[in-house]
């Protein structure tokens, strides 16, 4: 008989698959994606073509259309002229990756790479990826521990809607900063209070706000980021590049932490995460530049020597 009661503490792993949850909830939780999911292909259908890959294949009254859809038609006669000039001098060009990879690409490429990094350093997608094992250490048995999952889950999703309501208002330099300090003083107090042994409440509050801070700057703004700094010409190589490390990181990260947590435990792993927020705070208010209500064109002369 199935149990639709919470799974009791010291629960065997025969009681967890005899149980309700064992035998039906992870169900329910892979049809829960399908509904997002769905939404996400049906909504695609209607996101026209970008107006630069348009103008790239010379349909320019397509480009000019979607222009005037988002700026009217004063907007659309400016951006197809910025096109126009940009598509002429990338003629003169030579290959996309030896350029990408010129001295004169050499700042922007490092400044994609890194931010695509520090991105997964960061350390919060070893909260989703390791729950089980930090809740445990803050003391919480397996219900517990999958109902914390739910709340930090409903975190990140109500924070994402925050960085979409901000990243036009603040910037995204601003929501970078504020995200890798919050991190940075976040972890701190998260790894202090793994060495001092605190316990409950008090240890999900620090790990909500963390996934907060993730969720409306380091996770949704590092993705516009990298798409405004790179000029037209090596925008496809270079985002296919800077996604490559973004993933070699997200591995580095996930293969590491349990090493980690094993070696420094579970409080000195979150110190060492809470450096490198520091770190990539300093990055990003020394060589990022903000990219705010700024053209791709005016970037390309800013950022490129």
């Amino acid at each position: 008989m199935l149990i639709a009661e919470p799974v009791p503490e010291g629960a065997t792993a025969t009681d967890i698959l005899n149980s309700w949850n064992g035998q039906t909830g992870w169900r329910w939780m892979f049809w829960a994606v399908c509904v997002p999911s769905g939404l996400f292909f049906l909504l695609a259908l209607f996101i026209p073509e970008s107006p630069r890959w348009l103008a790239s294949m010379k349909q320019m009254e397509k480009a000019r259309k979607v222009l005037c859809s988002i700026g009217g038609a004063a907007y659309a006669d400016s951006e197809i002229e910025n096109y126009t000039r940009a598509g002429a001098a990338s003629h003169a060009e030579k290959g996309v990756l030896s350029l990408l990879f010129s001295s004169k690409m050499r700042n922007v490429l490092i400044i994609g790479i890194v931010v695509a990094m520090f991105q997964q350093w960061s350390g919060t997608n070893v909260i989703f990826n390791y729950a089980q094992e930090i809740f445990q250490a803050a003391g919480y048995g397996i219900s517990d521990v999958l109902m914390n999952i739910v709340v930090t889950g409903i975190a990140n999703l109500v924070f994402t809607f925050v960085a979409i309501y901000t990243v036009d208002r603040l910037g995204r330099k601003t929501l970078m900063l504020t995200g890798s300090i919050g991190l940075a003083g976040i972890y701190t107090l998260l790894g202090l209070s793994y060495f001092f042994e605190f316990k409950g409440f008090i240890m999900i509050v620090f790990v909500v706000l963390a996934i907060g801070f993730y969720a409306m700057s380091l996770g949704p703004v590092t993705w516009v980021l990298l798409s405004e700094i790179f000029p037209n010409k090596v925008r496809g190589v270079a985002m296919a590049v800077c996604t490559a490390a973004l993933w070699i990181a997200s591995f580095l990260l996930t293969y590491t932490f349990p090493f980690l947590n094993s070696g420094l435990g579970t409080g000195g792993t979150f110190l060492l995460y809470a450096v490198i927020c520091f770190c990539g705070f300093l990055f990003v208010w020394r060589r990022i530049p903000e990219t705010k209500g700024k053209s791709l064109e005016e970037l390309e002369k800013e950022l490129i020597k």
